[in-house]
């Protein structure tokens, strides 16, 4: 008898976040190349959007007759989508979470939660974005037999906005398998029109009080090196300019760039030379894995997530006070900065952190989870 594994796809096929829909690829790899004996995994995918041809050795694909933005109002609303049941897995809450029977028809659905934003910094999205997740999670406390998260820290606080109870499962997400500095990596960032040897930030949505914090950093810190930010979104470049300038960060320092591809994201990350993380948003911080998986030096806010993610891998920087945080952030960048040998003793330990990231890993523990249940 075969077992069969139907991992929620949505995101590959019809994107909508760049680090969802990557850590979907990555999982559903992994879970291939995991496969117990006798199991098999199968993608559910919306109608339209691109193919699935990236991901080898799915056992099948079921796509459904609506659209991701249909399929994605069909699903809050709990209503027929044409699914299906089984044994569902979901790298978000895109999933069908309504009533079934796990005990006689073998059906079971996990979601994940990557995330609190919509709940912690609703003001950085959509009204309907905020209102589609608070509504899938209520409907994960309904219907859902696991929920999985990154991070305990992640953990515990969703257990202080959600009454899962037991049902939380604390699985770790990872950058790309295989993930390198590229052997072009000049001509990528050629390419990207950016220099080399620069203190690196990850931006967002929008403009955020975290990344005027790191602005702020790099200035207190009297490095004078260039700042790149990667993963703004397209337009916001003046008002984050804006933001490092009031900040102390002048424009001809700065260069912003979107969301990238992950070889041209780790030719970024081969001529940083340290990655600056203010943000104590609960979340997993995937460009701090980033930096640990290709041994950049990391400076980063105190937090629960970060201290759990960085461990001693990196610098974690306490502060009562958006000032006190700023000064004390730029004190530690500095540290790291003033020789080679405190650089080159930084980058080592976030390599040796870095190690402790893996989908492959993880896959076993999704395929664990699902034999548990």
């Amino acid at each position: 008898m075969v077992a069969t594994l139907r991992v929620m796809l949505d995101q590959v096929v019809s994107p909508i976040d760049a680090d969802l829909a990557e850590a979907s690829s990555e999982l559903a790899r992994a879970l291939i190349r995991r496969a117990p004996e006798h199991c098999v995994v199968e993608g559910i995918a919306p109608a339209g959007g691109g193919d699935l041809d990236a991901i080898a050795g799915l056992g099948g694909v079921r796509r459904t007759a609506l659209a991701r933005r249909e399929l994605a109002a069909a699903l809050q609303l709990g209503v027929g989508t044409g699914i299906g049941g089984g044994m569902i897995h979901s790298p978000s809450l895109f999933a069908p979470l309504v009533k079934h029977d796990r005990v006689h028809d073998n059906d079971q659905t996990v979601v994940t939660v990557w995330d609190l934003g919509p709940w912690e910094s609703p003001d950085e999205y959509s009204r309907s974005t905020v209102s589609w997740h608070r509504a899938m999670l209520k409907r994960a406390v309904k219907h859902a037999d696991a929920v999985v998260v990154p991070t305990h820290a992640l953990a515990a606080r969703l257990g202080d906005i959600a009454a899962f109870g037991r049902r939380i499962r604390v699985i770790s997400g990872a950058s790309p398998q295989g993930f390198r500095v590229p052997s072009d990596e000049i001509g990528r960032r050629r390419e990207l029109g950016l220099p080399e040897g620069f203190v690196l930030l990850a931006g967002g949505p929008m403009p955020s009080h975290a990344l005027e914090t790191g602005f702020g950093a790099i200035a207190a810190s009297g490095v004078d090196l260039p700042v790149v930010v990667i993963g703004c979104e397209e337009g916001l470049e003046p008002a984050v300019a804006d933001l490092a300038s009031s900040a102390g960060v002048p424009e001809h320092r700065l260069h912003v760039r979107g969301a990238l591809e992950a070889h041209d994201r780790a030719a970024v990350y081969g001529a940083a030379l340290a990655f600056v993380a203010p943000s104590r948003r609960a979340a997993f911080p995937w460009r701090v894995v980033d930096a640990l998986t290709l041994g950049v030096p990391v400076v980063a806010a105190s937090s629960a997530g970060h201290a759990e993610v960085i461990a001693d891998g990196g610098a974690v920087v306490e502060g009562q006070d958006a000032t006190t945080l700023r000064d004390g952030l730029g004190d530690a960048l500095s540290a790291v900065l003033e020789s080679t040998q405190s650089a080159d003793r930084a980058a080592v330990l976030a390599a040796d952190r870095g190690r402790a990231f893996s989908w492959n890993e993880a896959a076993e523990r999704v395929w664990q989870l699902h034999a548990d249940l």
